[in-house]
């Protein structure tokens, strides 16, 4: 059987079609998985998806209707796909459950480090030549406060991080992580968290009760010279909000490596195009924050974990077999 893989990118490329070749051929394709781009998947029983394609009903239905069965997503991140839809229609959804917590808390504390300690600005001076300090100054963060919204794995291993920093450990979430209180983290309400923090990082799901669970409220509770950090999902954020929060001279520093209208753009080169989304040209002009393009997965390590369990959710619907990665069984379980 041929599988058709959406949106691989350039690195990714070798290891998919290294780890299928065993199984299965591959098909890669650079382009995403959009309502345009769907019927070149007519006549693939399975495809792979990207967290950065479009599953809604009309991209679902012309799946269906070009013989597609199985959608298996090379994400843990699930809220692009219509699940209602898809069973409805009798298509079989995979994820990957987890993969290396690490890549994504690592590259948190990168943005984290990058904004307090203002590298991107200082880097940007010494090619120019100017190795002035003026403007520089970031602060110790031994002794500070940082709370964590989401204290599973990579909230965990977040965490483990700001322990070594010497930080005071506040975290927030539906239960208590015993790995995060035995590091010494005070579980908090979330306005408490946030009042008493210097540092805010994301670490929970994209669901409908979090989307926007920092919205202009939140913000306003913060501290002024706090710092704010998301790798989790963009649309966690309140973006116009937080711009407006911006404007007014708020935060120490801003890292983002999500935003709740990347679709569309991030992955994609559009340095020789008219970016029509105010929000995100606006957001990308203060000096006081970074935005990433959601790389914060994209580890060797992370993608090859990504890869093996995609590989095996393929397996698994072939023998119909299910596992705990099935968002969307067809037919009863094996």
């Amino acid at each position: 059987m041929e599988i058709l893989a959406f949106g691989v990118q350039a690195d990714e490329r070798p290891l998919i079609e290294k780890a299928f070749a065993p199984h299965h051929d591959i098909r890669c394709l650079d382009v995403f998985l959009t309502e345009d781009t769907a019927p070149i998947a007519a006549g693939y029983e399975v495809i792979s998806t990207s967290v950065n394609a479009i599953l809604d009903n009309r991209v679902l239905q012309t799946l269906a209707a070009g013989g597609t069965q199985m959608i298996a997503q090379r994400s843990t991140g699930f809220n692009n796909i219509d699940l209602q839809v898809a069973e409805r229609l009798g298509l079989t959804v995979a994820r990957v459950s987890s993969y290396s917590p690490y890549s994504v808390a690592e590259f948190a504390w990168t943005l984290a480090m990058a904004v307090n300690r203002r590298i991107v600005r200082a880097s940007n001076r010494t090619r120019d030549f100017d190795f002035r300090l003026d403007g520089l100054m970031g602060r110790d963060l031994r002794g500070r406060t940082v709370g964590v919204l989401g204290t599973g794995k990579i909230g965990e291993a977040f965490t483990r991080i700001a322990h070594g920093f010497g930080m005071n450990l506040l975290g927030w979430d539906v239960a208590e992580n015993p790995a995060c209180v035995q590091l010494g983290m005070k579980y908090v309400d979330k306005d408490q968290l946030l009042a008493e923090s210097d540092l805010v990082s994301l670490h929970v799901p994209l669901l409908p009760a979090t989307r926007h669970l920092i919205g202009a409220a939140a913000l306003r509770a913060m501290k002024d010279d706090a710092i704010l950090v998301n790798s989790s999902r963009g649309g966690l954020i309140d973006t116009e909000a937080l711009v407006a929060e911006l404007r007014a001279g708020r935060f120490t520093g801003v890292g983002l490596d999500v935003y709740e209208a990347e679709a569309g753009l991030f992955f994609l080169d559009k340095s020789l195009e008219v970016v029509e989304d105010d929000t995100l040209a606006r957001l990308v002009t203060f000096p006081n924050v970074v935005v990433t393009s959601h790389q914060a997965y994209y580890t060797e390590d992370a993608v090859g974990q990504i890869i093996e369990a995609t590989v095996a959710n393929v397996l698994d619907y072939v023998a119909g077999r299910r596992s705990e990665n099935v968002l969307v069984p067809a037919g009863p379980a094996a």
